[in-house]
């Protein structure tokens, strides 16, 4: 007669993971050369990059590394010579007709004859979003702290407040992306600091993916999730540093031990990059 052993006992099965998101941004050998009289200029070079939905990721490098480049290509103000990029599984020229991200440029670039709250309408106006468009404007300025100066002008405001108001403009459709292309470098350090704080706020209420152009190695410990440092032109991607530092992040962040260690990495990808 043969015996065989019983089947191991077994628990329940348990539930696979769930599968992960694809990135809301994509990037592959991505490329950008500028012609130039006489030959060309490499502005960057084989960038690799994957960005996840809901991350604050910083852009750091010397200037002229291609930071900026590489924002306006993820905007499709420039077009890449080769390489992919992808915006939410999409090109960037279809991402930008479906309104995938606002966009925060260095200077406010508000119209000095509307109103504040006419600004924010603007963009409202120009893609005839539907519904109550005053309505989502007031929104975004009680958002940005701005609700009574609706009335008045931008040359009447501060700077960091034109600057609030920008980006209340550029969320006022309410895109998944948020790209900003250094916002707080003109401003004095401690409104600039003030700034991070409620931009860390906003990012933290509205659950959008921010890229943010810096040159300031504080600022990017502070705002990110993640910082990429990129080398001296032809641009690449010297390292990318996760920021562990716990939220919500106050001013007491700026002191802590760990807050120090990471800006010293940063810094030295970036004399390694610049070399």
């Amino acid at each position: 007669m043969t015996y065989t052993n019983p089947s191991p006992q077994t628990g329940p099965a348990q539930p696979s993971p769930p599968p992960k998101e694809p990135p809301i941004v994509s990037i592959r050998d991505l490329q950008k050369v500028f012609p130039v009289p006489g030959g060309e200029t490499i502005a960057l070079k084989d960038a690799n990059l994957s960005i996840q939905k809901g991350e604050f990721i910083s852009l750091i490098g010397p200037s002229g590394c291609g930071k900026t480049t590489l924002l306006r290509l993820m905007a499709d103000l420039e077009q890449p010579t080769g390489g992919e990029l992808l915006i939410a599984g999409r090109p960037a020229d279809e991402a930008r007709r479906e309104r995938q991200y606002g966009y925060v440029f260095q200077a406010p670039a508000l119209m000095e004859w509307r109103s504040v709250l006419k600004n924010v309408l603007l963009p409202l106006e120009v893609m005839n979003v539907p519904g109550d468009r005053v309505s989502r404007a007031r929104e975004m300025l009680k958002l940005v702290g701005l609700e009574k100066f609706e009335r008045n002008y931008p040359w009447q405001l501060s700077g960091g407040m034109q600057q609030r108001v920008s980006i209340a403009r550029a969320l006022a459709f309410d895109p998944p992306l948020l790209f900003m292309d250094e916002p707080f470098g003109a401003l004095d350090e401690i409104t600039r600091e003030h700034l991070n704080l409620e931009l860390l706020r906003l990012w933290r209420e509205t659950g959008k993916t921010v890229i943010f152009v810096t040159h300031s190695i504080p600022e990017a410990v502070f705002l990110s999730t993640r910082v990429v440092v990129m080398t001296a032109r032809p641009g690449r991607i010297e390292g990318v540093v996760d920021i562990d530092l716990p939220h919500p992040r106050s001013d007491d962040t700026r002191e802590d031990p760990r807050f120090f260690t990471l800006a010293t990495e940063i810094r030295e990808l970036l004399k390694k990059g610049h070399a």
